[in-house]
């Protein structure tokens, strides 16, 4: 039986690094949301999903709280009260909503007899998008609120400590903090089209989207002009999909903001909801949630709607936001959109790549957005010039003999993705010498 975890009340904790002190608050609400935002939109790569506003209605909506297997640690990082750092952290006693996928690490753990849960999760719940984690003012805070997380996690005798889908700095800090690292791999589109006479698009990025763009490239002015940087056969395929959309009667419009109107919240609930109920499960996030989004951050997402005779059959939600890398000196804010949510009450051929992956690349290009991140998992997505991108987290376990077990498996299995990352770089969908 695993261990139960007690919550802090507004705990203080004193870390290694004598010069801060970490704050433990069992509820978003107790923390500063402006101070909160104006910390994260400080970093390189901010989300959405990293808003307050986003946090706090995970909480208040009853999505992610103890009863669903989130208890809330919110983090704050002072030093002579002053705001350094802050991080959204969960202590978890399962696995479920986080896409790294570690119940093999907790069978091992039950299998010696000993408790891998309750462990503790510096993420954001039920969303796999990569970008800033450990919030902080400057490197050397980063450095000592990874610290400071590693020291209350053994104190409070959690078995582990994982940073999920972080940004590159995030990652230099765990390293430096010895944590260990674990890649998988996700798809993201580029609005780039590739320079005549190029073999389609630049180096690959890591999932923050940094790689250098090839001198040339530019936006595509239209979806036929993306079409046309693919291979012959990705672009008869996607045309030939569409094709079965729109001759089945189907149409699509789109709201973004306040545009989207309580109806069509209540219908994307409803399909929403269906494609979890479908696979046996009840959907993570709540009706709630999503009213909160509609009241607290409209203008974070796009809704897109099918209709066939003037009905709504189908619906997908996407998130957009700024990712500010002016920190790195190199470009000004890009414009990012995020793939979320789907689902239809009736099955039409090929309507789920129209609705998740046609409509809003189409919508991206028409608004300047310059990268699409399709999430995790899905070959599928490369025949649609979604390129496959190395995403990371972080990790660090108590138990001595477990985490050299853990580091020797990560080892390997970083090789293994590698290798596959490689392999999926072989099928670029873009034309080639043109």
């Amino acid at each position: 039986m695993a261990a139960t975890f007690q919550r802090p009340h507004a705990a203080l904790s004193q870390p290694a690094d004598t010069a801060y002190v970490l704050r433990l608050h069992p509820s978003p609400d107790d923390v500063d949301a402006d101070a909160w935002d104006a910390l994260l939109a400080a970093q390189p790569h901010a989300t959405p999903f990293m808003r307050h506003a986003y946090l706090a209605a995970l909480h208040s909506s009853g999505s992610a709280v103890p009863e669903t297997g989130w208890t809330p640690v919110f983090c704050t990082l002072w030093r002579e009260e002053v705001l350094q750092g802050a991080c959204a952290v969960y202590a978890k006693p399962h696995s479920y909503g986080e896409y790294v996928f570690d119940q093999g690490w907790a069978g091992a753990y039950a299998r010696h007899g000993m408790d891998y849960y309750p462990k503790a999760v510096v993420a954001v719940p039920f969303t796999p998008v990569p970008g800033a984690r450990l919030l902080a003012v400057d490197a050397a805070a980063r450095h000592a609120l990874v610290r400071a997380l590693v020291q209350w996690c053994d104190e409070a005798g959690l078995s582990s400590l994982h940073l999920l889908f972080t940004a590159p700095q995030d990652v230099e800090a765990a390293q430096a903090a010895g944590l260990m690292l674990r890649h998988t791999v996700q798809f993201h589109w580029t609005n780039a089209a590739p320079p005549s006479g190029s073999e389609g698009p630049g180096p690959m990025a890591d999932a923050s989207g940094e790689a250098p763009s090839p001198a040339g490239e530019r936006p595509f002015e239209s979806f036929d002009h993306f079409l046309a940087s693919l291979s012959q056969d990705k672009r008869k395929k996607i045309r030939q999909e569409r094709r079965r959309v729109a001759d089945a009667g189907v149409a699509f419009r789109w709201m973004r903001g306040t545009d989207i109107t309580t109806d069509d919240w209540d219908f994307f609930y409803r399909c929403y909801e269906r494609t979890y109920l479908e696979h046996g499960n009840p959907p993570y996030l709540t009706r709630e949630f999503f009213a909160r989004m509609a009241a607290d951050m409209p203008e974070a997402w796009v809704l897109f709607i099918a209709e066939r005779d003037g009905h709504p059959i189908a619906s997908s939600l996407i998130a957009v936001g700024a990712s500010d890398t002016r920190a790195q000196g190199t470009k000004d804010p890009e414009l990012v959109a995020f793939g979320r949510y789907w689902g239809a009450l009736e099955r039409v051929d090929c309507l789920h790549f129209e609705a998740c992956y046609y409509q809003p690349l189409q919508w991206c290009i028409a608004h300047g957005v310059q990268r699409f991140e399709g999430g995790a998992q899905g070959e599928h997505k490369m025949a649609r010039a979604l390129l496959p991108v190395q995403a990371t987290s972080a990790h660090w376990l108590a138990h001595p003999a477990f985490a050299e077990a853990v580091d020797r498996f990560l080892e390997r299995e970083g090789e293994g993705v590698a290798q596959y990352l490689e392999e999926l770089q072989s099928r670029n969908p873009f034309k080639t010498g043109r």
